[in-house]
């Protein structure tokens, strides 16, 4: 009988700490210096345009059923060179049903890759090349479109229509600048519906929809500037107004090594808040995957040593009393082990918080073994817990010749779900010996990630035959120039010097608002900060009451203040006045001052007021002359028509005075 025994083989001590992931570690220069981080973006962003890129479909997302479904297969082919491409070949062994569905509004023949593509939308480029001069891009003098291979399924041609606008860019960031290697206009991809087992459903209403995507040099030196310039490259894009706003209108790819690692893309990051957290995370991952590969070669494995062995145990455990494998049997599924060599403790590395590299080979069955129902493999430090008796563990350690020093393994499934699972797991354990290999990876919410696909080879690009050069004439970008807004870090330094804190600049500047805000304040006399209080608060404060502000044009918002200016209502009825004109959008503002009967009060007239309220204070059955009695007696009269503050001195001076 073989008794397994815990082994200790690793110094986890310095590796990843839980507890490390702290904010003070997220702004640790030093500590990612010495790691050696190497972190870059790719910013991904919709650009605000009636059609998609390469067709004349309209640009709307859907939220009823669709019109038709199509199912595809995606199939490797050899290249020119006579290779497969290995994300090809990961999509291929899942086996996957891709199943589109269609809206006749926003999928024509295009999408779905049997007719060639349309002229590239010109609407779409302008924007492009706005972006490119406020981002310093150097210009090209002609577009040309590559195609870049999409593997996923969430593109049916299997490639994504692109081309670069600008080359060599920059942007200032604290005391210095972030380069930025390219901007390419290009289509966007399927929205992900769902996938389940070997089932994927794709939306197609976000296809082809015109985007820019930002690509910076590694320049990024801890997870807390990656975030920052991650906002800054967003609200760069957004201070041109011709971009989409929401969720999944913009996307973040994070690149991230450390040294003797290698590129790890990090997947679509949604929200910005996720991505400081997220590049921890993975320098964390890092780490420990170059910690277990030194421990590896310390116990001799390398990726020429490495030994494995693989067996069906179903027959042994045909009457297991575990839950998990009681289902799987009665599913006609088989059970499969491999036993990993000189792997013990291996499994129970942890790797980020809350997981360890068994989460790395369980990621991996997940999505090419398409074993989704987690848990999808057990490891022997596991048996017990998991439902196997003693004489079951015995067993199959017997059939294996199992040492103390050995890892076993067991995967479950379907028959050629194991078999694929099985492969996966030799294939991932043997990249253990090796370092880091390099991925796509999903990232959560808390900054974890997961396994995604293999990272794309550096030859997914090649050119399409199918569009011609589009030229970029010095006339154009000219045109383009004369209608730019200003660089967002000098529209700063000027809202800073009207002496507006950094939340009204922060929001004011990449603002809608901004030039009718320039407007009044260049020509009114008003204070440029109560102009931005109502243009970036105010207004915002009554469409959360469910009043309708963005009605108001820019001309009616300038005709409000320049009543103001002319004192024809006092700044505290600015609200008042907003909200009757977002429910009367008939009225102008000088009939809604009319109407609201909110003329200006002057400090003679309020002085009247206080005092005929006081004088009622001889008749106890009238009203009981308190403080805030008068207040809201004299507020019936002055509300609105004055300042807040006056009515209250006034008020108080009269009564201690009475």
């Amino acid at each position: 009988m073989l008794l397994r025994k815990e082994t200790q083989y690793l110094d986890r001590s310095d590796v990843f700490d839980p507890l490390r992931m702290s904010d003070d570690l997220l702004e640790n220069d030093t500590y990612y210096k010495e790691l050696g981080l190497r972190c870059g973006l790719e910013i991904h962003q919709q650009l605000l345009t009636e059609k998609k890129l390469f067709c004349r479909c309209h640009t709307v997302l859907h939220r009823d059923e669709p019109g038709a479904v199509i199912l595809r297969h995606m199939r490797p082919t050899l290249s020119e060179l006579g290779e497969y491409d290995g994300t090809a070949l990961m999509e291929f062994k899942t086996k996957k049903n891709v199943i589109y569905q269609l809206y006749n509004d926003t999928v024509c023949t295009y999408e779905m890759d049997d007719t060639p593509p349309f002229h590239l939308n010109y609407e779409a480029l302008d924007i492009a090349l706005e972006i490119g001069l406020l981002l310093n891009y150097s210009i090209v003098d002609e577009i040309h479109i590559s195609r870049k291979q999409y593997l996923d399924g969430s593109i049916p041609t299997g490639f994504q229509r692109t081309g670069i606008v600008g080359v060599e860019g920059w942007i200032p960031y604290k005391n210095r600048k972030i380069g930025l290697i390219q901007l390419g206009l290009e289509e966007d991809a399927c929205r992900e519906i769902s996938d389940v087992g070997h089932q994927i459903i794709f939306k197609t209403d976000r296809l082809s929809i015109p985007l820019v995507e930002v690509v910076t040099h590694p320049d990024i030196q801890t997870p807390a500037e990656a975030g920052e310039v991650a906002r800054l490259i967003g609200r760069l894009l957004r201070s041109t107004g011709k971009v989409r706003r929401g969720l999944g209108s913009v996307r973040q790819d994070i690149n991230v090594s450390i040294t003797g690692s290698t590129r790890i893309e990090l997947k679509g990051v949604s929200k910005l808040q996720y991505i400081p957290r997220a590049v921890a995370h993975e320098v964390g991952r890092q780490k420990a995957l170059l910690a277990i590969r030194d421990e590896l070669r310390l116990r001799g494995i390398t990726e020429k040593t490495f030994q494995s062995e693989q067996k069906d145990v179903t027959s042994l455990l045909q009457h297991s009393r575990s839950k998990r494998l009681k289902e799987v049997l009665k599913n006609k599924g088989k059970i499969h082990g491999i036993v990993l060599r000189s792997f013990t403790g291996i499994f129970e590395f942890p790797t980020q918080v809350g997981k360890t590299f068994k989460d790395e080979i369980a990621g991996r069955v997940r999505v090419i073994a398409c074993l989704d129902v987690m848990p999808n493999i057990v490891s022997d430090a596991h048996f017990r817990e998991f439902g196997l008796s003693k004489k079951e563990i015995t067993s199959v350690e017997t059939l294996f010749d199992a040492k103390p020093t050995d890892t076993l393994v067991l995967v479950w499934g379907s028959e050629d779900d194991v078999e694929t699972a099985i492969k996966e797991i030799k294939i991932r354990t043997v990249e253990a010996t090796i370092g880091v290999p390099s991925e796509t990876r999903q990232v959560f919410p808390d900054g974890s990630n997961d396994f995604e696909r293999i990272l794309p080879g550096p030859n997914r690009m090649y050119p399409d035959t199918d569009t011609p050069p589009t030229p970029i004439s010095q006339k154009s970008l000219e045109s383009i120039k004369r209608g730019m807004p200003e660089p967002l870090w000098d529209c700063e330094k000027r809202l800073a010097a009207l002496g507006l804190p950094h939340s009204l600049i922060t929001s004011l500047s990449i603002s809608r608002n901004l030039k009718v805000f320039d407007r009044i304040t260049e020509t009114l006399k008003v204070k440029p900060i109560l102009v931005a209080v109502t243009l970036e608060e105010t207004l915002k404060a009554l469409q959360r009451k469910g009043k309708h502000p963005e009605i108001l044009s820019d001309e009616t918002l300038y005709h409000i203040f320049q009543l103001l200016s002319e004192k024809k209502f006092s700044k505290e009825a600015l609200p008042t006045v907003l909200a009757f004109l977002a429910e009367h959008p008939d009225k102008t503002p000088s009939e809604a001052v009319t109407e609201l009967q909110i003329a200006p009060l002057s400090a003679e007239a309020l002085q009247s007021v206080v005092d005929e309220v006081i004088a009622r204070c001889s008749n106890p059955k009238t009203i009981n002359c308190t403080s805030n009695v008068v207040m809201g007696e004299v507020m019936k009269v002055a509300r609105n028509r004055i300042d807040g503050k006056v009515i209250h001195d006034i008020v108080k001076t009269k009564l201690s005075a009475h």
